[in-house]
């Protein structure tokens, strides 16, 4: 016996799920491979000076709204294809940057520093983990919702016995 969902489909996981499981993993791995690369090159990811905590936080919150919305237009199409994962990266990406810009202006920062400061993230590493990032989950979520996979199942949860 086939385990259906309301809307027939034999097995992949809703949209809804793909896209807050993709979204954490975006997020953490966000955070991981940002501060490790930050971690391994001995740099600050927003390298200008005295900007304070808003820059990174508002980059990291633009970024996953980014993330979730192009991966939610990707997973809702009728039959999801994993080049969405494409637009997953490059709107994370601009996200990031976007937030970088918002936050050095938040912070205090003048014009010119705001666009220095997101300049010098789009020109590093750091935005290239943030793109692969995107590109790697959002891929991920696209998977999840292409797949016909069901739950793991144990050898005596087998329907055949019964």
């Amino acid at each position: 016996m086939t385990s259906q969902r309301a809307d027939g489909d034999p097995g992949s996981v809703r949209p809804g799920v793909a896209l807050a499981l993709a979204t954490v993993s975006f997020v953490a791995l966000l955070i991981f491979g940002l501060g490790m690369l930050s971690l391994g090159m001995d740099e600050d990811v927003i390298a200008t000076r005295g900007l304070g905590l808003a820059p990174g936080v508002a980059a990291t919150t633009l970024a996953t709204l980014a993330f979730a919305a192009g991966l939610w237009a990707g997973v809702r199409m009728t039959r999801p294809s994993c080049g969405a994962a494409g637009w997953c990266a490059v709107a994370s990406f601009l996200g990031y940057l976007a937030g970088v810009w918002f936050g050095a202006l938040l912070g205090g920062a003048g014009l010119a520093t705001a666009v220095g400061a997101a300049g010098g993230v789009a020109t590093s590493w750091f935005g290239v983990v943030v793109a692969v990032v995107g590109l790697v989950c959002g891929w991920g979520g696209i998977a999840l919702v292409r797949t016909r996979a069901r739950r793991p199942r144990w050898p005596w949860e087998d329907d055949a016995d019964e």
